[in-house]
């Protein structure tokens, strides 16, 4: 009775089990009459847990103590182990009854059934909810529950099943404390892990901590560097500054070098004088030291350079561009520091450029002075009577004229027209065997000094200004010039003192202007008083040969030429004079294309076109002096006039048309008369 009582509890506590997981029903919930009557009753009863009562273990075997034990400790029970059979009552039915409970009575069955089926007043206020179902859903759906509570149904278990399942369960248990132990295993790594976050949460922490106080402290740094930094550079000079003035070679970062010594000179002079200040008293030897070490030095530097230039075929621009204008700063320093060095150094270097430039155009005078000239002398005036040339131009015997014509530009003009030739070297003059006329001795050695007057006037106000002002470097080139130019204007009076060749003067006239241009667009304002003072020797000159030319022409109008007759007669064809007047005004007028109207040379061709004309009437009328021969005569004035109009019809200019109008008039009179 006793044990099937025992072996009913199972199932009541199974069937609580399943009835506690059971889904809400809107039907009233089974009661135990309806079942079999049984044991079942019991496991209802009041204060009894069936759960509770089957979780208690009978047999205290290690296993399953160790089963629970493990259970309690995952799931975090507070429960105490369970009594021990040796504390248990020694009656068996007192222990079931303390573990079941008290048995209670059995009831009548048809008492059971009546009253289970005996409708009461509760049962009709009953409200039935059915979810939303039919009742053949809810019908179906009771089934269900039925049959799955009968398939879950707890079987006892017998001693040969609990013997089958032992070492399935000792398994377990073997499994259950591998597990343990490697939880443990995990549980003191991430202890041990914990505690190393947290020492590495305070290390972080820390780091944090000090990189704010590092933040702050470099905020406050930088802004007391920004306050005192430049007072402290100002007040500081660096190794390298003093080792690189004092022994370093002078070269572009020496120069850079001595600009930052400037700087700090001036500004320690400066702040000298606003501050008292130790650190400023205690700098100021040491700059002054490095100062006057590399005043010492740039001195040194330039007088090694100055000496250059006094060596044997040197060339000078070479040694300006090479070794002077890179280290033009060094002579501002000196003039800053030590004006009065600074003028003897500059004072040495004019004394050896006006040395320089003397002797090497002297050289060079020397050297034009070898080149084979024409010589036209007061025989190849306009008017000069030759008598081995009295045959007409147009008559059929021609002598062999001389090696130069004083009246013929031809070619010449080339000299002036060649914008890029440069100037003859002294070597090729010496060697040239050829003879020219006077403006080509006179323009190469004139091109030369204004190229080299060019470069050293450049030169000068790029390397000693700011120094000095541009009127001192005037001045100074002036002075370093000046023989130069005087030697210059000797050779151009020596070329054209004697000489009678008009051309070739007015050829070097337009050369000097030519000169004067082009120094205007190179800006060179220093070389005026020499052009200028050469084109005082030119201009006279050349107003003295055409006064020679007119005088010539008024002496031959003066002379009483023999008359035509029979015997002797006179060919009407130009006179030899008209011929070279047409020559001479030809080159003139060429040369005079794009002159003004107040130039001298248009007052002298007035004046010798005039004496030509008187020269030609009276030597007409002396020659046609009969009344047959008047015709005769005026297509003798009408021949010249004719020829001097053909000789200049192709130059243009302002001063061509007013000639070539004038002798149109004239060819247009005698031709009517004729």
């Amino acid at each position: 009775m006793w044990l099937d009582r025992l072996a009913g509890q199972h199932p009541a506590s199974a069937s609580s089990s399943q009835a506690n997981s059971r889904p809400i029903s809107p039907l009233p919930r089974r009661t135990s009459s309806n079942r079999a009557p049984g044991p079942y009753l019991t496991s209802q009863r009041t204060g009894e847990s069936p759960a509770r009562a089957s979780n208690i273990s009978l047999v205290s075997s290690e296993s399953s103590t160790s089963l629970l034990s493990s259970a309690k400790r995952i799931n975090g029970s507070a429960l105490k182990r369970s009594a021990t059979l040796q504390d248990a009552p020694s009656d068996p039915e007192e222990l079931l009854a303390r573990i079941l409970g008290p048995v209670p009575k059995r009831s009548d069955p048809d008492t059971t059934r009546k009253a289970a089926t005996q409708i009461t007043e509760q049962d009709l206020d009953l409200d039935f909810d059915f979810g939303g179902l039919g009742l053949r859903d809810l019908a179906h759906k009771e089934d269900e529950e039925a049959s799955f509570e009968g398939k879950h149904k707890y079987k006892p278990q017998t001693t040969d099943d609990f013997e089958r399942d032992k070492a399935k369960f000792e398994d377990l248990h073997r499994q259950i404390r591998a597990c343990d132990d490697i939880l443990s295993s995990v549980e003191t790594n991430l202890t041990s892990f914990r505690n190393d976050l947290a020492a590495v949460s305070a290390d972080i922490e820390t780091l944090q901590n000090r990189s704010t106080a590092l933040n702050v402290r470099l905020e406050n740094r930088k802004a007391v560097e920004k306050g005192l930094g430049p007072v402290v550079e100002e007040l500081s000079v660096s190794p390298l500054l003093v080792s690189k003035i004092s022994e370093g070679h002078i070269d572009e970062a020496w120069v850079k070098m001595l600009a930052e010594l400037d700087k700090r000179a001036a500004v320690h002079k400066k702040s000298s004088s606003q501050n008292q200040i130790k650190a400023l008293s205690d700098i100021g030897p040491l700059l002054e030291k490095l100062v006057i070490k590399a005043v010492e030095r740039i001195r040194d530097f330039l007088v090694a350079q100055i000496k250059a230039l006094r060596s044997p075929h040197i060339n000078a621009q070479i040694i300006q561009q090479q070794n002077f204008m890179k280290f033009k700063d060094l002579f501002s320093f000196l003039q800053k520091h030590q004006p009065v060095l600074a003028g003897e150094i500059c004072q040495a270097y004019m004394n050896t450029m006006r040395w320089y430039y003397l002797n090497q155009f002297t050289r060079y005078k020397k050297a034009l002075e070898k080149i084979k000239l024409h010589v036209l002398d007061k025989n190849d005036v306009l008017g000069h009577e030759d008598t081995s040339r009295r045959a007409t131009v147009l008559s059929s015997s021609k002598l062999v004229g001389t090696p130069h014509d004083a009246f013929n530009l031809g070619r010449r003009i080339d000299v002036l027209r060649t914008k890029n030739q440069a100037a003859l070297s002294s070597y090729l003059a010496e060697e040239d065997q050829s003879t020219h006329y006077l403006e080509v001795p006179f323009r190469n050695f004139n091109l030369a000094l204004i190229d080299n007057a060019t470069a050293e006037y450049t030169f000068l106000a790029a390397f000693f200004s700011p120094a000095l002002s541009f009127s001192v470097i005037s001045r100074h080139f002036n002075y370093i010039f000046e023989p130069t130019f005087a030697l210059g204007q000797t050779l151009t009076k020596q070329l054209v003192t004697d000489t009678y060749d008009g051309l070739g003067l007015l050829l070097c006239v337009r050369l000097n202007q030519h000169f004067a241009f082009e120094l205007q667009r190179r800006r060179i304002p220093a070389v005026e008083n020499y052009i200028n003072g050469t084109a005082m020797v030119l201009w006279p000159r050349l107003q003295s040969v055409m006064d020679a030319h007119c005088e010539s022409v008024k002496t031959l109008a003066s002379r009483a030429p023999p008359a035509s007759s029979s015997k002797n007669p006179v060919s009407a064809a130009p006179h030899v004079v008209t011929q070279r007047f047409g020559q001479l005004l030809h080159g003139i007028l060429t040369l005079s294309a794009e002159a003004g109207d107040d130039e001298p040379v248009v007052a002298s061709l007035r004046r010798l076109r005039n004496e030509l004309e008187a020269f030609l009437t009276k030597f007409s009328a002396a020659t046609f002096a009969s009344g047959a021969e008047k015709r005769k005569r005026e297509r003798f004035l009408y021949n010249n006039y004719s020829l001097i109009l053909t000789i200049i019809s192709d130059v243009s200019g302002k001063l061509a048309d007013e000639q070539q109008d004038h002798f149109e008039k004239l060819k247009a009179a005698f031709q009517e008369a004729g």
